[in-house]
């Protein structure tokens, strides 16, 4: 009767110990942040007596996690920003004319000669002067397509290729560019984390939103301009030929040409061929240091891939200009003195110390692949964030006393264990949540309070089943004991639901509304825990001491 095995017992507060020792650093919030970013900016930039006494401020042999604070609680920034993926054709139709102009090069004879003519972004035209051998210059091209990497364009290639009169005219595929618009959101969505992540912000939330759109929040930013900052920049670099240099903005660049400003000589303009040698997406590497006259600069490194044609480049145009274009701007051409092997180098210009360090960073996150459109901007003050963490606050005491006062007037005795479980459950709800690193919304905060209100319910079921088993003239022991057993089926059928529920709205949902389906989910979870072992186990240690003849419900 009421015997509970020994290693159940070990095993029930052990659990119970751990959410609790878990939970105790949200007891010391501010005290534990300040430790957790000291700790942080030792291991970034080296220790100071500053850093070392905040990192005091917490023992190091207690856990550091905590429940991280969403952008609605600490205030930030918020954006929701569209991928330009039609830019990404124009991109990788411009890159693709080399290659068709070095296919048909040994086809001459047939072809005639090859020229780029102008057309719209969307479409590449090849004028050829023997119309009479369209035929082999379709065959050539076509030869240059590759199969569509994606599961819908299974078994299709990523290039069509038509002729008309003495024009080749090459478009992107349908399913080329499904996979295009899918590749760009997902590479921008990384390249946007890793440059938020890059500045040490706490728990960003960078999300996707339909086919072409990210939201992204970061608490603790001032404004969403500082945010736009971070992420807005594209940090696109390329390494282009120079085909000349002058002070004319509106000079005939010719087809193939682009004319760019010099980034740090007004005035000065540079025309290039607009098919880059190597772009940043080959670099793995890029590191802010000084150049031989002691001036900020940048140091970069290729991929073999991108090593390769780098050298292969310098090797044969020893003596002429070559520009590094970052972002529409030439930022420096130097002239190649010798072949550059090993795919490193280093980027001067008029930099500071801040902004070298800046692009490096970009640089190294990657370049985005389009621009981004940013469509909706909101900025959250701190104020704003603690009104909500008071107003939370305010309404979890609330129901907390309200549930604690109603089960003890209800249930008396029975009551106060229910209620020392309540307080256990909550405690392990967010041990259980700072050993996950969640974050808690305001939708967090309603979930929890749901839960309080939810948790006695199954306490509820069996202290009622329990009056009714004393009803039928059942000793103590047993009518708890049936209490419980017959109770069970009814309050995990109840919570099995709930969790259901908490799922879907999980999967489904984004931001805010998974806030509270994590909430509830894991409430659900430690409320059954507590309700169905905890307050057991209560019960029987209590009976076990007093054993009382009778017992009120």
């Amino acid at each position: 009767m009421l015997q509970t095995d020994l290693w159940k017992r070990v095993v029930i507060w052990g659990l119970v110990a751990l959410g609790i020792y878990f939970a105790l650093p949200n007891a010391f919030y501010t005290r534990v942040e300040m430790h957790n970013d000291a700790v942080k900016a030792i291991e970034k930039q080296g220790s100071t007596a500053e850093l070392e006494a905040q990192a005091a401020l917490w023992p190091a042999f207690l856990p550091s996690g905590l429940v991280n604070l969403g952008l609605d609680l600490r205030g930030g920034a918020h954006l929701l920003a569209e991928v330009r993926v039609a830019d990404v054709y124009a991109s990788r139709l411009e890159t693709l004319w080399p290659d068709v102009r070095d296919a048909l090069r040994p086809e001459r004879d047939s072809v005639g000669t090859v020229r780029l003519q102008p057309s719209n972004p969307l479409e590449l035209r090849v004028k050829i002067s023997k119309p009479e051998g369209m035929e082999k210059a379709l065959e050539v091209v076509r030869g240059l397509a590759q199969p569509v990497v994606s599961l819908t364009g299974a078994g299709s290639t990523d290039l069509e290729v038509n002729g008309v009169d003495d024009e080749l005219i090459v478009t992107l595929s349908e399913a080329e560019r499904q996979a295009m618009d899918e590749r760009t959101v997902r590479q921008s969505l990384e390249i946007i984390r890793r440059r938020i992540d890059a500045v040490g912000t706490r728990e960003p939330t960078i999300q996707r939103q339909g086919t072409d759109r990210i939201l992204i929040q970061v608490p603790g930013i001032g404004s969403t301009a500082e945010l736009k900052a971070i992420i807005g920049t594209t940090a696109q670099l390329t390494f282009q030929p120079v085909v000349g240099r002058g002070s004319d903005k509106d000079a005939v660049a010719g087809v193939g040409n682009e004319v760019l400003p010099a980034g740090d000589e007004e005035g000065l303009f540079y025309t290039l061929e607009q098919a880059p040698v190597v772009t940043g997406e080959e670099l793995v590497d890029a590191q802010p240091t000084f150049d031989q006259n002691g001036r900020p600069a940048v140091n970069f490194r290729f991929n073999p891939s991108g090593a390769r044609k780098f050298g292969d480049y310098t090797a044969n145009n020893i003596g002429s200009p070559f520009a590094i274009v970052l972002d529409g701007e030439v930022i420096s051409a130097p002239v190649i003195q010798s072949h550059i092997a090993g795919g490193s180098g280093i980027i001067t210009g008029n930099f500071s110390v801040e902004e070298s360090t800046n692009l490096a960073v970009l640089l190294r996150a990657g370049a985005l692949p389009a621009a981004l459109d940013f469509l909706e901007e909101r900025t959250i003050g701190p104020e704003l964030g603690q009104d909500s963490i008071d107003a939370g606050r305010v309404a979890s005491v609330v129901a907390g006393a309200a549930v604690l006062l109603f089960m003890f007037l209800t249930y008396g005795l029975f009551g106060v264990f229910a209620n020392i479980a309540l307080i256990i459950n909550i405690a392990m709800l967010f041990g259980v949540l700072s050993m996950i690193g969640a974050t808690l919304t305001l939708p967090g905060i309603a979930g929890i309070v749901l839960t309080v209100g939810m948790a006695v319910d199954a306490n509820v079921l069996i202290f009622e089943r329990i009056r009714e088993e004393l009803r039928t003239a059942k000793g103590p022991a047993r009518a708890i004991e049936l209490g419980y057993e017959k109770a069970q089926s009814a309050i995990v059928d109840a919570n099995l639901t709930t969790i259901i529920t908490a799922i879907i709205l999980f999967v489904m949902g984004s931001g805010p509304v998974r806030g509270f389906a994590i909430t509830l989910g894991l409430g659900i979870v430690t409320s059954v825990f507590t309700a169905i072992f905890v307050t057991r186990l209560m019960i029987a240690m209590w009976f076990r001491r007093t054993r009382p003849k009778t017992i009120e419900v």
